[in-house]
């Protein structure tokens, strides 16, 4: 069993539920700040025992909780040009850069077109349409969705050609407090949508944790500063791609690329396992309380 998986699991399952529409109600954060960490299992344990205990002065998180789920699998399809135009526009530190995802949210089938834009203060600003039907991130209303956010945001209009670039997959949960989201992440999987069908698999000992707040650092950031960490450059899209096509220039990314994905690349069909994601061992998917 990956064993972080199992600690994101257990986590959740230990903490109070929350309803989704009382998350979007008091932390939907579609403007934030994001910092992410590379937090090893037995850390994050630690980590979250800390957060969702009842005896916080100011209340438990509280772990997102849909049809009495509490982590939740995540497939997502990234959209660049063929010059890769957003990757290298991250990996130069452009100020006006920008990603373009469709996310599924497999045990719902919801579908979601998604910019993810920087703001001038360097906070994330998110921007999103629901996919219903035959709907596609590159149908023309999606592009007219997309020139409209960069015109708006940015001045520019909408780059031409988009076509998909990378897919990921991996569990989540999420623990709220007012005003201040962590979501944790394992069982990564990243693979090229296109070209040789190259993947790979983060390291089963990590656990993939972002905080989000609208101001700078949250207590969950001086928690994970308390364990000796510190946060990381790591995204799942330039980090993704920087792991499967180290050609493309990468060296600032070297560090969480290597910490994530310690394994070399392999083909897709090799990386993941058949059928539908694994419930973690031991753990009741029916917990009391929702």
């Amino acid at each position: 069993m990956n064993p972080a998986l199992r600690a994101v699991g257990r986590a959740a399952l230990a903490a109070h539920p929350i309803p989704l529409a009382e998350v979007l109600a008091r932390a939907e954060l579609l403007a934030r700040f994001d910092h992410s960490y590379l937090v090893p299992v037995e850390v994050f344990e630690e980590f979250a025992a800390l957060l969702t205990d009842p005896r916080r002065p100011s209340g438990p998180f509280r772990a997102l909780s849909i049809g009495g789920k509490r982590w939740f699998s995540y497939h997502s399809v990234y959209y660049d040009t063929p010059a890769l135009r957003t990757f290298h526009d991250h990996r130069q530190g452009r100020r006006l850069r920008f990603r373009v995802r469709e996310r599924l949210y497999r045990d719902t089938g919801e579908r979601q077109f998604e910019v993810k834009l920087k703001g001038p203060r360097g906070e994330t600003v998110k921007h999103r349409e629901r996919l219903t039907g035959t709907d596609h991130a590159l149908d023309a209303d999606r592009h007219a969705f997309l020139g409209g956010v960069l015109r708006s945001a940015y001045g520019i209009e909408a780059p031409d050609g988009l076509e998909p670039a990378l897919v990921t997959d991996y569990r989540r949960a999420t623990f709220v407090a007012d005003g201040q989201r962590v979501t944790c992440d394992a069982g990564l999987v990243v693979r090229e949508a296109a070209g040789q069908g190259r993947s790979a698999r983060a390291d089963a000992g990590l656990v993939l944790v972002e905080t989000k707040t609208r101001g700078h650092l949250t207590e969950a950031d001086r928690l994970l500063h308390r364990f000796g960490l510190r946060a990381s450059e790591f995204t799942k899209y330039t980090c993704g791609f920087a792991a499967l096509r180290p050609e493309l220039g990468v060296n600032r990314w070297t560090r969480p690329v290597n910490e994530v994905f310690s394994s070399p690349p392999r083909p897709f069909p090799n990386v993941l396992p058949d059928g539908p994601p694994q419930t973690p061992e031991g753990l009741n998917l029916s917990p009391s309380g929702d």
